[in-house]
């Protein structure tokens, strides 16, 4: 029985990477439920990677940083393929080369540069597909579990992701004037990728969250992949402008007495 209704339906994928990249477990799983999936990475290096990992793909390549190929990859997209069921945004990037520094020594580039990639892309990209975007057509994008509490590792990205959240409304908003089209957001708690490796301390909080969930095991990549598909599938058509917080419930444990015994017995 196909649940989800994903049989035949088409998604754009912006954001596979590698065999731990969320986008890739959504891709995987669309799939195994029948759906055609179309790729778009940032550069051609990622392209020859990530094919591998789906060799009969279709992929694209496109910086959004550059507003220019984002008009092109539309063009290309267009010249393929008519319409979309769904489209996933899977993209977001943060300069940490100078390590961690206090919010308050945010450069504005740095937060510039992160925006423009992990929040304003959105914007840019669902305008540029509107038109290859069915009338009831789902985005979804990924966030992350809370944006309020301070970590410092994280730095300036929380405020950021802050800003992707808030435009969720503003998108639905708009598209509601001429379509259907939803816009919604995943939200996991950390998870083990190579994107987030890349973060200061971040194993530390990693391991730390893995003791303050419940179940003293980390929220997986799939976990998180699985919530995607079901936003984007048909089945999910009543949910518009909501972050879906998926954190193998961290937030609700923060007391757990284990971990205040090893923090005020230490």
């Amino acid at each position: 029985m196909d649940f989800l209704q994903l049989a035949g339906k088409r998604f754009l994928i912006f954001g596979v990477a590698n065999r731990k990249s969320v986008a890739y477990f959504v891709a995987k799983m669309l799939q195994e439920q029948g759906a055609q999936c179309v790729f778009v990475v940032q550069n051609d290096a990622i392209k020859e990677k990530a094919s591998k990992l789906f060799p009969d793909g279709v992929f694209f390549t496109c910086d959004v940083e550059r507003e220019e190929e984002i008009i092109e990859l539309r063009r290309q997209v267009g010249e393929q393929y008519q319409e979309f069921d769904g489209l996933l945004h899977s993209l977001a990037f943060a300069d940490y080369s100078e390590g961690v520094k206090p919010f308050h020594e945010t450069t504005k580039k740095a937060f510039m540069q992160a925006l423009d990639i992990s929040c304003f892309s959105l914007v840019e990209i669902a305008r540029a597909f509107k038109d290859l975007l069915k009338n009831d057509a789902s985005v979804v994008t990924m966030s992350i579990s809370t944006t309020t509490m301070a970590s410092e590792n994280y730095g300036y990205m929380a405020p950021i992701k802050a800003a992707l959240d808030s435009s969720l409304a503003f998108l639905s908003k708009s598209f509601s004037q001429f379509s259907n089209i939803r816009f919604n957001a995943v939200a996991p708690s950390l998870l083990k990728t190579s994107a987030s490796a890349g973060i200061p301390g971040y194993l530390d909080s990693y391991l730390y969250a893995e003791q303050v969930i419940p179940r003293k095991r980390a929220l997986a990549t799939e976990e998180a992949a699985a919530t995607v598909v079901f936003l984007l599938s048909p089945r999910s058509s009543g949910i518009v402008a909501q972050k879906i917080v998926v954190d193998a419930g961290m937030s609700i444990n923060y007391f757990d007495k284990d971990v205040i015994d090893k923090t005020v017995n230490r």
